[in-house]
């Protein structure tokens, strides 16, 4: 057994020493949680920047129409400059820059034309909804309060404040919304939760798979050779590369999980069944690297051979778009994939607070297709080492 650690132990610490190793182990997967999260994660509502001129009553009843709207975050700018760089530099997604005379030009029947600026993005179409649903909601108020100042002979302000108490009067149209059993990502699932878990099985799986050239490099080098010219038996040389292997992907593992949680309060449900869900995804990801390790002749086909096949099973198995949004057809296909029920298991216990007898199903499968890989992997490369 000790031969076995010591043999595991080499190959994380030559992981370790390799700079680019330490990149995608540790830096790259919290910079790709950051990156998913800010982006498609949480209920940040997007900046609107608005320029009004001050002391203009209709003006900012515009911009109260805008922030009772709701969905966007309203903030004032005191020129048109300032907005539009804010928008520009991505601290503001769109912009509403009303002209100086508003009031006036409202008041004496002329056009008041209202500015919108916006990022080429989907989150500014939404903005832009909000935006066009107050300013028509304003200009429906406006033509109502005109109608009745020309027949009353009123000034606009007056009329407007005459408007707006006949509309109080009126009953509101409640609208009702529900969800209809039970959400597929509930309000309380965290801004990075979603990402968090997709990223931990790519990189994991990833890293394992391109881990493998340095299996091939021991090879290589003679060093499986030199090691079984000594007392070291072939089954203990095996038995500590695949120590080895599930050592390193579970170092990743725990370091995303253990990073995440600090750095992003991502929630990985019932901490027990996720961290067995972890190791058994580790293990998994450590036999295909093993029998990659066994089946390349060269660390460079290795490596391409790794990303290729590592990138297109995450892919196909939920870790670069949520399974909820695939096909049933696809749904079936991507379930071929050690990753697809792994993610699985996640969403149960992230989402649905599940515990250990709810993830059982996914953890006997992944159990099933660690001792299938590892089992190829071990009898292939007993071959390479008797070979010689």
């Amino acid at each position: 057994m000790r031969t076995v650690l010591a043999i595991a132990g080499v190959n994380l610490r030559r992981t370790l020493r390799d700079r680019t190793n330490a990149f995608f182990l540790v830096v790259f997967p919290f910079l790709m949680i950051m990156v998913l999260g800010m982006a498609f994660g949480g209920t940040n509502e997007p900046r609107l920047a608005v320029v009004a001129p001050a002391s203009s009553p209709l003006a900012a009843d515009l911009v109260s129409g805008l922030q009772e709207a709701g969905g966007v975050d309203v903030q004032r700018y005191d020129d048109r400059a300032t907005a539009v760089d804010a928008v520009e530099e991505g601290r503001a997604e769109a912009a509403v820059l009303l002209p100086a005379d508003y009031d006036r030009r409202v008041a004496s029947g002329e056009p008041a034309r209202v500015e919108y600026l916006s990022r080429a993005d989907r989150t500014a179409q939404q903005v832009g909804m909000i935006v066009r649903a107050a300013v028509d909601e304003q200009s429906a108020r406006l033509r109502a309060a005109g109608t009745l100042a020309d027949r009353a002979g009123q000034d606009l302000a007056a009329a407007v404040r005459r408007t707006d108490a006949v509309a109080a009067g009126v009953p509101a149209v409640e609208v009702t919304t529900f969800t209809e059993g039970e959400a597929v990502f509930p309000e309380s699932l965290g801004r990075f939760d979603l990402g968090a878990s997709s990223q931990l099985l790519l990189f994991i799986f990833i890293t394992s798979m391109t881990a493998a050239a340095a299996l091939i490099e021991t090879r290589r080098l003679g060093v499986a050779r030199r090691m079984f010219a000594t007392p070291t038996r072939v089954s203990t040389i095996v038995a500590g590369e695949a120590v080895g292997r599930i050592g390193i992907a579970a170092m990743q593992g725990l370091i995303i999980m253990t990073g995440a949680a600090l750095l992003f309060g991502v929630s990985w449900g019932s901490p027990g069944p996720a961290l067995l869900l972890m190791l058994l995804f580790a293990t998994v990801a450590g036999g295909a690297g093993m029998l990659l390790g066994a089946v390349a002749g060269t660390a460079q086909q290795a490596i391409a051979s790794g990303l290729l096949v590592g990138l297109g099973l995450s892919a196909l198995g939920g870790s670069m778009m949520p399974l909820e949004f695939f096909s049933p057809t696809l749904l079936v296909v991507a379930h071929l994939t050690p990753h697809a029920w792994a993610a699985d298991g996640f969403a149960a216990l992230v989402r649905q607070d599940g515990t250990l007898v709810s993830i059982l199903p996914e953890l006997g499968v992944l159990v099933a297709y660690a001792a299938v890989l590892f089992g190829a992997g071990s009898w292939l490369l007993r071959r390479r080492i008797l070979r010689g």
